[in-house]
């Protein structure tokens, strides 16, 4: 089979694929718009509430943390396991080599990430690993290099002088100053970025066939984008082949609408007038094809650009592998797609969503009642209307006020529309199992539940995340193992980096390439306390074994030790153990087990022992006496003290209670004699007053007699 007998094949593929891509997608944007918080199926009537209940954002932002935290918590996210005898240190520096080095370079937690969220919300996630061999174009300018220095950097295949100049520039010289040519340059620099790379395909762009139950047996895989020419003549491209393609179509209304919703805010123009920005569409596919005729399809690596046809053509050759990995939250037997949260949340959603508002509704009703005015009676209507503060009703003349204004009395039933929405989260968490225990919620936050039933909720809820945890895991080994892969394929030198605070040098090419791996996921399943409580159980085994058995036993060794604090130091939330425990090293290990072997008999250092802690008892007893009797003494002594306080106390206070006795006597006795004082002063001003009186008597008397005396001397 030729290319052109090929290429009828694969086009019907992709519309096959396509197809069943846009029968997808409507489910796919009603589960994007559902978290966004749009629900156009659900459309609210003119005046009344417009909220929307956000239960499928809820539910994903509950249950992402704890599938994250337990996959990506981990110093080593992925382990790689011996393919073969011999292979035991190749598995171990694949190890740190994927996890701290390829890993953060490849933006591989990021796509992960990614993967995960569009599993729980879209069904699927999908993850890409390539070898990104594009070139990186970049313009410097440089000035006053020497003749060896501007030789050197022009003979770099790299490099391209774009401007060059030669001047005379004085330089101080032992001879004084003396005049030295230079060149001043302007480089274009063309470097390969020779990297592994991952990213998360949007659904949108994912193309796999109908018939597939998996991504191994889909006689087709690929992914449609849209790439600027700039990017594809990067990729290796020829340029004139590039710019003669057309520029991206709507081929798909689905498509375009589906990658409208994901990217909102997406205000890209296909047909920007730089020939260079102008948005292609490009396909990668993966099909299995017998192009030599011996029975058999092999997987092929096709690439167009601009549509699917022999002009639009640009790489056809053999692989072994597809580059994509599929992801899901929870499988459906002999299907593709998996299950999503959206399909188990977007009916409760929709009916809270409907409650909500007429609730909401309701309670509008209560705080603004519908008046009843009889038309005529109210002469500022306004005021009825658009009722204001203070602002009055005024009526006409002659009219019953509590007649002329009511009020529609509508009765309260948003109080019945609560136990229905609790009703709605408890069947939301039945379905998804996602509760607050799944989310990784402390256990005793859960109150007025005994401690069974509080560890019996926890656990429900942690099973079903623990099954999402498995089921992600398992399909991230196959993007872990296509990493591995990449690596041995395309690292052709050894690569010295920085791990540990060490520099180690990593060699890919004597590695298997067909290792297995285990996602690490032992830990982080539910909350950290619970994971350490487990490691610090493993622990305490483990000291009992060394206890009975020695350091030279065949059930512990020192690197199982290692690895158990580790994973405790890890359980903590921190992911250096390193800085807190050294791995033992075996040589020093080996030394410390023979100089223990050569120490005495084991049983005369336990008599010995033993007649040390019994001189050791008796010597604490003898200073625990002691420390009695003084503490004793002490105690006495301050019981001698607080009495002689107590008794000089009370004797102060009878002396002040005496000395105020005196004062009050002394007071009372003045306070008398001044009452006697002004008695006698009263007395004495009676008398005073008597006195004067009846010498006035006298007086008037002596005064009549004499006129008496007068009157008879004169007849």
């Amino acid at each position: 089979m030729n290319e052109s007998a090929a290429i009828p094949i694969v086009f019907d593929l992709v519309k096959d694929c396509e197809s069943y891509r846009d029968q997808l997608s409507t489910d796919r944007i009603r589960a994007m718009e559902y978290y966004d918080g749009v629900m156009r199926d659900t459309p609210s009537d003119e005046g009344r509430s417009k909220v929307v209940s956000r239960d499928v954002r809820a539910m994903v932002k509950k249950v992402l943390p704890a599938v994250i935290r337990t996959i990506m918590g981990n110093d080593q996210v992925v382990e790689y396991k011996p393919g073969g005898k011999g292979d035991e240190e190749q598995a171990g520096q694949a190890t740190d080599y994927i996890n701290h080095v390829i890993l953060p370079e490849s933006k591989g937690y990021d796509a992960i990430h990614d993967a995960v969220h569009d599993a729980l919300r879209l069904r699927n996630g999908i993850l890409k690993a390539w070898y990104d061999d594009s070139v990186k174009v970049s313009f410097s300018r440089h000035s006053g290099l020497t003749d060896e220095a501007f030789v050197q950097l022009a003979q770099d295949d790299s490099v391209d002088v774009i401007e060059h100049t030669e001047r005379e520039e004085m330089v101080d010289t032992p001879d004084g100053p003396m005049p030295v040519k230079v060149h001043d340059a302007k480089i274009k620099r063309r470097v390969p970025q020779g990297r592994i790379m991952a990213a998360c395909v949007p659904l949108e762009e994912f193309l796999i066939h109908p018939d597939a139950t998996c991504i191994e047996d889909s006689p087709i895989v690929g992914q449609k984008t849209r790439l600027r020419r700039t990017d594809l003549v990067s990729m290796g491209y020829d340029k004139d082949v590039i710019y003669a393609l057309p520029i991206a179509g709507a081929d798909s209304m689905e498509e375009d609408v589906e990658r409208q919703t994901r990217r909102e805010e997406n205000t890209t123009d296909k047909t920007a007038p730089d020939p260079a920005l102008q948005e292609v569409d490009y396909y990668e596919l993966y099909v299995r094809l017998d192009m030599d005729d011996d029975g058999m399809a092999e997987l092929r690596r096709m690439c167009f650009a601009g549509g699917i046809g022999e002009k639009n053509l640009l790489d056809n050759e053999e692989c072994d592998e597809v580059q994509f990995y599929d992801i899901v939250a929870e499988r459906r037997p002999h299907q593709w797609e998996g299950n999503s949260i959206a399909d188990d949340i977007a009916e409760v959603q929709r009916i809270k969503t409907v409650l909500l508002r007429q609730t909401l509704d309701n309670i509008y009703w209560q705080n603004n009642l519908q008046p009843i005015v009889q038309e005529g009676t109210v002469e500022n209507m306004n005021a009825v209307m658009n009722p204001a503060f203070g602002l009055p009703i005024r009526v006409g003349q002659g009219v019953d006020v509590r007649a002329a204004v009511g009020y529609n009395q509508v009765p309260f039933m948003a109080k019945d529309s609560f136990a229905m929405l609790e009703y709605l989260d408890n069947e939301a968490t039945d379905r998804t199992g996602i509760s607050d225990a799944s989310s990784g919620m402390a256990p005793d936050a859960l109150q007025n539940m005994t401690a069974k039933a509080t560890a019996l909720v926890e656990q429900a809820g942690i099973g079903q995340t623990e099954m999402m945890v498995r089921t992600i895991a398992q399909g991230l080994k196959g993007f872990f193992k296509g990493l591995l892969r990449l690596v041995i394929r395309h690292q052709d030198v050894p690569r010295t980096v920085r791990l540990r605070d060490d520099w180690v040098t990593f060699d890919p090419r004597q590695w298997n390439a067909e290792m297995d791996c285990v996602v690490n996921t032992g830990l982080g399943a539910g909350t950290r306390e619970r994971d350490m409580l487990v490691m610090q159980q493993v622990i305490m085994i483990q000291e009992k074994l060394l206890a009975g058995f020695g350091p030279d036993n065949p059930f512990i060794k020192p690197e199982n030790v290692f690895n158990a604090v580790s994973k405790l130091v890890e359980a903590a939330g921190l992911r250096t153990p390193e800085m807190y425990f050294n791995e033992p090293d075996p040589e020093e290990v080996k030394a410390k087990l023979e100089a223990m072997r050569n120490q005495p008999n084991p049983e005369q250092m336990k008599i010995q022992a033993q007649m040390q802690l019994e001189q050791a008892k008796m010597m604490a007893s003898r200073d625990k006496e002691k420390a009695q009797m003084e503490a004793d003494l002490i105690v006495k002594d301050k019981e001698i003290q607080a009495t002689s306080i107590a008794q000089r106390e009370a004797l102060q206070a009878d002396a002040a209670k005496e000395a105020q006795r005196i004062a009050f006597e002394r007071e009372k006795l003045a306070a008398e004699i001044m009452l006697e004082r002004e008695r006698m002063d009263r007395e004495d001003a009676r008398a005073e007053k008597q006195r004067q009186s009846d010498i006035a008597k006298a007086q008037a008397a002596s005064i009549g007699k004499a006129f008496e005396r007068n009157d008879r001397e004169a007849a």
